[in-house]
């Protein structure tokens, strides 16, 4: 998968890739990309970041909310962060993130949108400081 990195739809996704997350993001990951995750690497950037994220049917902000509520829901707190900062690239807002999160509430659990409710404070305060 690697030998493709220099292809179409991997350059699409890390054009994409480096608007959402900022080229410090994605320039500290391919910094600490071994043999052993280069594959993978190749493989989020050929498919969430080309095939998904740089579809135009839903702009960066929605893709966004979604990407929030289903990391809030899953539990997976560190991309949840990372996604959270992301939206000063997606245009997603901190009021977007709190209806996200009560939707997560809803139809993912309390506990899971509480967690996801600290994260996003800790999260977008530190982006303001």
């Amino acid at each position: 998968m690697s030998d493709r990195a220099s292809g179409s739809r991997y350059d699409k996704g890390m054009k994409t890739r480096r608007e959402v997350l900022g080229d410090a993001h994605v320039d500290r990951a391919s910094a600490n990309m071994t043999d052993f995750d280069k594959d993978f690497q190749t493989l989020i950037t050929e498919s969430a970041w080309s095939t998904v994220w740089s579809d135009e049917t839903l702009t960066k902000r929605e893709r966004s909310m979604i990407t929030i509520a289903l990391l809030a829901a899953l539990g997976h707190s560190e991309e949840l962060a990372m996604h959270i900062r992301a939206t000063a690239n997606t245009g997603a807002s901190a009021e977007d993130i709190r209806e996200v999160l009560m939707h997560v509430a809803i139809y993912g659990g309390v506990p899971a949108a509480n967690t996801a409710i600290k994260i996003a404070k800790d999260t977008l305060s530190g982006m303001t400081e």
